[in-house]
């Protein structure tokens, strides 16, 4: 049994939330689940602060017994220093337009 670690959608239309839980790779999204991990609040309260809670050590634990992290959990865990963060998926040099990278080389 492949352990994922992934966001489940709560909350209404236009408006997520999001619990972090270890699934079972082959269940589905908002379907049964093995334990929950976390919550993600997406939406900024009125000063600007997405809220985020984790259960840090169950994170380490499902990672240490083999469960993968969907790409979204990587960057938030890589952000709270839990996971090394994911590396970039996009190059700096593409941004700068061909004719003025012919340029600087």
């Amino acid at each position: 049994m492949v352990v994922r670690l992934r966001l489940q959608r709560f909350g209404c239309k236009n408006s997520p939330f999001y619990r972090m839980v270890a699934a079972d790779a082959r269940a589905p999204r908002d379907g049964k689940f093995l334990e929950i991990i976390g919550t993600y609040n997406p939406i900024a309260s009125r000063e600007g602060i997405k809220e985020i809670r984790l259960k840090a050590d169950r994170i380490r634990y499902w990672i240490s017994v083999g469960a993968q992290p969907s790409d979204r959990v990587a960057w938030i865990l890589g952000k709270f220093g839990i996971l090394p963060p994911p590396p970039q998926r996009f190059s700096l040099k593409k941004m700068i337009p061909k004719v003025d990278r012919k340029k600087e080389e």
